[in-house]
């Protein structure tokens, strides 16, 4: 009688964790490059990241903040600011906000600047949200229009 208990405790127990690899292959392997899979057929410009290219070579994404701290530049929310410190675009307000600096520094007119921000405002949504603004797309369009200025970054 025990052995026959015994034997069935090691059927059960070989059977879970073969139950275990199994799922493990399907939800930890298969699973995962059957989504990436297909996003790369149909979303192949999301599924990479949303990466922005400049000249021909790869700058950021718009996805993720990026780290542009100097005066000539539009600057990505403070991270108390933000939850995760990492978000790519400002409010509108945000970048009306840095257009004195920018115009200090950089010699452009702020009106022409606040013209800029206009150009690359964009909605959350059509009926709900707040206009924000990629501060990478901003400051490519800088950089773009203005190439006396930011010459060195091009």
């Amino acid at each position: 009688m025990a052995t026959t208990n015994s034997n069935s405790k090691g059927r059960h127990l070989r059977h879970l964790v073969g139950m275990a690899f199994v799922s493990l292959l399907l939800c930890g392997l298969f699973f995962p490059l059957l989504v990436t899979g297909v996003a790369q057929v149909l979303l192949p410009y999301q599924a990479n990241g949303e990466v922005v290219q400049f000249n021909g070579r790869p700058i950021g994404s718009v996805l993720i903040a990026q780290d542009f701290n100097q005066s000539i530049f539009f600057h990505p929310r403070l991270s108390n600011e933000s939850a995760s410190g990492v978000d790519p675009d400002i409010t509108v307000q945000d970048a009306y906000a840095q257009i004195p600096r920018i115009s200090n520094a950089s010699g452009i007119p702020a009106t022409t600047l606040k013209q800029i921000v206009d150009q690359n405002t964009d909605w959350q949504s059509a009926a709900f949200g707040d206009p924000y603004v990629e501060v990478l797309l901003l400051n490519l369009a800088l950089i773009n229009a203005y190439p006396s200025v930011y010459g060195a970054f091009r």
